[in-house]
Parts: structure tokens; sequence; C-alpha cells
């Protein structure tokens, strides 16, 4: 790498969650819907684009709005937000954009000749005799499209399941025509959600939203939300329209289910609503995902993380970390911003987001405003873990600090590990930074800062390796 990447990959006053990450040309290109810091619902703005060299992934370019919220007929007022989208390049060579409005049942989408956008309105899914998806005497709701080009056929993925909602039968795929928008064959149920989960196989992991699907050699991977919300499931198979079997978890935004360095039934952060995929970048498989900050569901941030495919085309699920596409450690050197934290919780916190007295990451200013993001809301018994770092003769480690308490950080490399050191704090309203001196080991090591004291207003801006 030529700039080390770090999680989340894109500035950390951009809330671009529900990724959808591809390779095009030399550049990676994300596509998600766009939430706003302090917003009141989820995806209020317009689509931004971002992409970043192959071989740099830490150094990420704004495209700028790709595709606004009005540009849709449906949409002329914008009173509609634009939900999570995707976008395949067509037989033709133009890049096509799926999404989907938030109060009707149709799948829209849009045009461009360039990956980078600016896309325009094309038409909408439909039927030989022009009937809308969705609008079909027997089709169920349409939300969340995944697709996948091959030749002159497009597979289109779509369904939301609620957990009580009887009438929501699981994910479709609807096979398209070479124009992208003529339905060749009708929808057809991939993966069941939870109330016609049991004997499948996807019992207690059945689908929820957010399909996605890519293609590894001759399997095909249908990435999605399961039924517990915080975690992106597969499910794979030899063809795109059937057969398709539980495979498992790849990333929980909360970590449940990991128990390398902690018990797997232990959240180690406020999990919520999840929405991602798989791509390829030079030779490494990444699971791109979304974290919640700002104690809310509507300010969501995308993460990264490497995944690793073994003998049978199996994944075994990955923890959160702090360098994400990195493709290594980062160097245990310099000044960290505490938004990087991937383990923030404290006693008494919830699995999911919205526990009033739930540390979080947040930020000075308004939605749009370029101010760098910190951890919030610190109280006793808050744990702040940042991972991983290659270590390497470290004296001392630094804090910057704001807010009325009065307390210590307890520096550890490990959860469960002995106290390395004691960063005394105080209050004050402007950011000043505690020191204190400390052995950290060599080589790979997580590092955790644990708050004991008073007060419930305290902030992290950052953190310092001291030689």
């Amino acid at each position: 790498m030529k700039k080390q990447a770090f999680n989340p990959y894109l500035p950390s006053w951009e809330y671009i969650p529900d990724g959808e990450p591809y390779v095009f040309g030399d550049r990676v290109y994300v596509y998600g819907s766009h939430d706003f810091y302090n917003g009141a619902v989820f995806c209020m703005g317009d689509y931004m684009g971002w992409s970043a060299p192959v071989d740099d992934l830490g150094n990420w370019r704004c495209e700028g709005a790709i595709y606004p919220r009005n540009e849709d007929p449906l949409n002329k007022d914008g009173h509609m937000c634009l939900y999570a989208p995707d976008v395949t390049q067509g037989p033709d060579g133009r890049y096509y954009l799926y999404y989907a409005l938030d109060k009707v049942s149709a799948i829209s989408v849009a045009v461009c000749d360039t990956p980078a956008g600016k896309f325009e309105f094309y038409g909408y899914v439909h039927y030989p005799d022009g009937t809308r998806l969705g609008d079909g005497e027997n089709d169920e709701f349409q939300f969340d499209p995944g697709v996948l080009t091959e030749g002159d056929t497009t597979y289109l993925y779509t369904g939301f399941c609620g957990q009580w909602d009887k009438s929501r039968h699981g994910a479709m795929v609807t096979v398209l025509d070479k124009d992208m928008l003529t339905i060749r064959e009708a929808p057809r149920f991939v993966v069941p959600g939870c109330q016609y989960s049991k004997g499948t196989g996807f019992e207690g992991h059945a689908y929820f939203e957010a399909a996605s699907i890519r293609k590894r050699g001759d399997t095909y991977y249908f990435v999605y939300s399961s039924e517990k919300m915080h975690e992106l499931c597969y499910a794979y198979s030899k063809s795109p329209v059937e057969g398709f079997k539980y495979g498992g978890v790849i990333v929980s935004n909360n970590d449940l289910g990991i128990d390398s360095y902690k018990p797997a039934d232990m959240p180690v952060a406020a999990g919520g609503n999840n929405h991602g995929s798989i791509v390829e970048i030079e030779g490494q498989w990444y699971i791109f995902y979304h974290r919640q900050t700002n104690n809310t569901w509507y300010s969501r941030q995308g993460c990264a993380e490497p995944i690793y495919f073994d003998e049978n085309g199996q994944i075994r699920q990955v923890e959160m970390t702090s360098c994400g596409l990195n493709g290594c450690v980062l160097e245990g050197e310099g000044t960290y911003p505490a938004y990087l934290a991937c383990n923030l919780y404290a006693p008494g916190s919830l699995p999911m987001v919205g526990y009033h007295m739930q540390p979080h990451i947040m930020q000075d200013g308004r939605d749009g405003d370029e101010e760098e993001g910190y951890v919030g809301r610190i109280i006793n018994g808050t744990v702040i873990g940042f991972k991983y770092f290659d270590l390497k003769d470290v004296k001392g480690i630094g804090v910057t600090v704001r807010g009325y308490t009065n307390g210590v950080f307890e520096v550890r490399t490990a959860l469960d590990g002995e106290v390395l050191a004691e960063i005394k704090t105080g209050n004050s309203n402007v950011w000043v930074e505690h020191t204190a001196q400390c052995d950290l080991p060599d080589g790979k090591h997580a590092l955790y800062l644990t708050f004991n004291g008073g007060g419930d207003n305290g902030a992290l801006k950052s953190i310092r390796f001291i030689k």
C-alpha cells in the first residue's frame, strides 16, 4: 500500500453504508446509500461515488453526487429516500445502477457510460407486458436489489422479510433480458426468510434483507443480512437461480460469534443492521460491511476486512479490525484518530445501537462538515479497542481527551490482559493530551483503553505511540 488504509475506509465525516464494491479497470468503486450525520432516517442523501486505486486502498477519491434522488420520475419532489443500490456492467459495456425507493415496490434502473457516474434514469424492471416488477399479481415486495450480469443475461436478487411477516417468503431471483429491464424469467425464491426456514439449513440465519451476489470460480455466493441483522451471511450454489445452501457468517458488526479474543456471545460494539458484499482486489478477497455511529441507526459508515476461502470454498467469520483494507497491521508509531476504534462498549451496553448511556463514535459540527470523528460519551468502565498494530520499542502512550471527567485510562494489549500503564486525565473543555510511560510488547498486538472514573461526557480524540 502507498498509504495506510483504515476502518472506516472513507473520511470519518462521510456516511456511506450498504457498500457494494467492484473493480472496474484499475480502480475499486463502492456504491452505497447515503446517510447523514444526525440523520432522522436511513438513506437521506443522494448517491455519492467513491473510488480508490487497486494498489492504494487508503487513498479514496470522491466522485461527487452520481445520482440525485429526484432523478427518478416517481420521486420528482424528492419525498422518498434512495435505498441501497447495486451496479453491474451490461452487455453493451455501459454501467447500470439498480435501486429501490423507500415507499414503492419497484426496482428502478439508471445508466452511465462510466463507472464513476453521473447516472441518468433508464427505466423500471418490468414484465414483457409492461407491468412493473412488484406490481404483478403474485409479486412480493421489491427491495435491496443485487445484480450480476453474465453475457446477455442479468440476475436480479431482491427481497425483504420481517421476522413476523408470513407474507414474505425470502430472497428472490429474477432473470432479465439483455435490455437490462425486461423480465425473461419470473421471480423464484432462492433463500428463505425466517418464517419458512425450518428444515432448510438456514435456521437462525434466514434471509432478512441486503441481497448481494458475486461469483468466484464456478460458485455463486449470495451475501445477505440475516434475521439477526448485525451479521452478513452467505449461501452458495453452482447455479445462480437454485440450489443455494447456507454457508455461514462472514462478519458481524458487533463481533458476536467471534471467540478468538473473547467469548463468542460477548458483543464488543453497538451493532445494528448490516449490508455489504465481497470483492477480489489484487488477488485478495474482502468483505465490505457497515457500522453504526452516533448511537443511532441512521449514521452508518463503511468498513471492510480481508476474508479467506478454505479448500472447499467456505468462508470463516472474520473479526472487526481498525486496519481493514490495509493488507497488514498498522504501524506502531505516530498518532491515530480515535474513530478507528473497532471495539467500543461499556458495562450494561446492549448488543444493538440505541442504549442511552452507550459510548459511541461522533463528530463536531453538522453533516457534511469535514470534522474528524472521535469517541464520545465515555463513562466508567468504557472499553475502547484498536486492532492491530506492529509494535516495536514503544515506551509510552498518549491520549488526547476532553470533557468533565476525572479518572484513568488503563492500557492493555488484550481484553483480559494485565494493565501495562495508567494514564491519568482531568476536567477540560478543550482537547488536552495526557501521557504515561509503558513498555508495550513488540509484535502484532491490539491496544485497549479502559476508562475508570467519574463523569459521563468524556471524549477521546486520538492515541499516540511514544518511542
